[in-house]
């Protein structure tokens, strides 16, 4: 039987990230002995079930086994507040289920790769350079510089920001409830930590849904992300990745600058770049998608063997 025509099963699982239950789902290939494995998440403020799992389909079914989970307070993953951005916190849930993946007999966690996108993708840096024993990692439209990305937003959305952002330390200190603010928006509406043109209609694309009140349920985080994410520097820590890397720049990015794949693989010592004339929100669907996920799937298999 081709890969490509494999057969998976996705099985239900939780592990322990300091001391608190996070959710997961372990694909595996049918017919393969102990398949190597992708461990992946999702970006700014999303849950594995957004998406991620076509990704997690057209890799299990060319012959990887695919852990996908989500961080704490996220989803059905136990953690207290709900939807708490925070990139040492997730960066601690991806080390986490790391080392999970790496007690399970089911998969050949010696042939390991990590898979991130978005804000993800900059914690997967992270990781990746604290941990030489993985085989690979691919980075897609990643989060690289914090405060390269402050400089791409006009001044009055950074004032909104730490407004935002102070409302809710007074809350967090005061009170027993936290400040949120909506994860995506559009331009003139209700504030967001997204609201480029394309963050809305580009999210509400990348779950296959039209009412933005279905997604609402989900469309908010405790707003203290505006001081954590302009001094999240994920770029720092890439001259320490030693395995090989694909980095996957958008050009026509307006979350973050454009140029900021680019110059990360520039850095690394064994990176290979794309790009695409796309959008932030394009790749994870349609022609982008098609293509880029038989590149990723390309280089997973060769540096997985």
């Amino acid at each position: 039987m081709p890969a490509s025509a494999l057969r998976f099963t996705r099985v239900d699982h939780t592990f322990m990230s300091h001391g608190l239950k996070c959710g997961a789902w372990l694909y595996l290939p049918e017919g393969v002995a102990r398949p190597p494995v992708v461990v992946m998440a999702h970006g700014f403020g999303g849950q594995r079930w957004m998406r991620l799992p076509a990704y997690a389909e057209r890799f299990a079914r060319q012959g990887m086994a695919v852990f996908l989970f989500d961080y704490r307070g996220f989803n059905d993953s136990a953690g207290l507040p709900r939807n708490y951005i925070h990139p040492s916190r997730h960066v601690q849930d991806w080390e986490s289920a790391v080392a999970y993946v790496r007690s399970l007999a089911a998969v050949d966690a010696e042939r390991m790769a990590l898979w991130g996108t978005s804000f993800s993708a900059g914690h997967v840096i992270v990781v990746a350079s604290r941990d030489p024993g993985l085989s690979a990692i691919v980075l897609q439209v990643p989060f690289t510089d914090g405060i390269a990305t402050s400089w791409n937003y006009p001044l009055s959305f950074q004032l909104r920001c730490i407004c935002h952002g102070l409302r809710d330390l007074w809350a967090a200190a005061f009170t027993d409830h936290r400040h949120n603010v909506r994860i995506a928006s559009t331009p003139n509406g209700e504030f967001g930590m997204m609201c480029t043109p394309d963050a809305m209609p580009g999210m509400l694309a990348l779950l296959g849904i039209n009412d933005a009140a279905e997604f609402d349920k989900h469309n908010y985080c405790p707003a203290n992300i505006a001081f954590t994410l302009t001094f999240y520097r994920p770029v720092r820590h890439v001259k320490k990745i030693t395995c090989p890397a694909l980095v996957i720049g958008a050009e026509k990015d307006s979350l973050f600058p454009p140029d900021g794949p680019r110059k990360t693989a520039e850095r690394m010592r064994r990176a290979t770049y794309i790009s695409l004339p796309m959008t932030h929100f394009e790749p994870y669907v349609g022609e982008p998608f098609e293509k880029l996920v038989v590149q990723m799937a390309d280089f997973l298999q060769a540096r997985l063997g």
